[in-house]
């Protein structure tokens, strides 16, 4: 007679330990990051401005929302530096 083998949902779940990150990259990122931030903040600038200006020239719309979205780049290159890498589950 041979045992049952032991059901999945009573054994204890893997441990998932993120490898470290060097030390290197993480601030490479930081750096990028912060640098990314500030093409987003001048066009928050400039698009509070549109808001509030009447005579306000609207091709330069684009180039605030193209601002705003590597503004959000650099927020997630910072987010993802500082959570560090997740293992996915295999």
């Amino acid at each position: 007679m041979s045992e049952p083998e032991p059901d999945s949902s009573t054994t204890p779940a893997r441990q998932q330990t993120a490898e470290p990150r060097s030390g290197f990259l993480t601030a490479l990122m930081l750096l990028v990051g912060l640098v990314l931030l500030l093409p987003g903040a001048c066009a928050a600038i400039f698009g509070f401005l549109a808001l509030t200006e009447r005579s306000w020239p609207s091709d330069i719309i684009g180039l605030i929302i193209l601002g705003l979205l590597i503004g959000a780049g650099g927020v997630a290159l910072i987010v993802a530096a500082i959570r560090g890498r997740k293992r996915r589950a295999a």
